[in-house]
């Protein structure tokens, strides 16, 4: 409801739901992202650390082409899948750079 009626508004499609007014932002579209990631394989499945895990995610989802900064790849299966936060369908580019100094 925060914006419904404002200056916010303005312009912008409204819905009620369930009684309450709601103004509707449609998601971020993007044409490109780069990202950088701690660990990925040659496939783009990527495992971040610390605040990288903020957007990098979400970009990589939002964007038609994902660029991945990676400091280590590891072969095929060398990821346990449980720590990949993005799937390599979200990644088009590798990239492997060395780790800052």
């Amino acid at each position: 409801p925060t914006g419904f009626g404002t200056l916010l508004a303005e312009g912008k499609e409204t819905r009620e739901i369930d009684g309450k007014d709601y103004v509707l932002e449609y998601p971020i579209k993007a044409d490109f992202a780069l990202i950088k990631v701690y660990k990925g394989d040659r496939w783009g499945n990527l495992v971040y650390r610390k605040s990288a895990r903020n957007f990098g995610p979400i970009m990589a989802m939002a964007a038609d082409v994902t660029i991945a900064q990676v400091s280590e790849v590891v072969e095929l299966g060398g990821l346990d899948p449980e720590h990949i936060i993005t799937p390599g369908i979200f990644v088009q580019h590798v990239v492997q750079v060395a780790p800052a100094q």
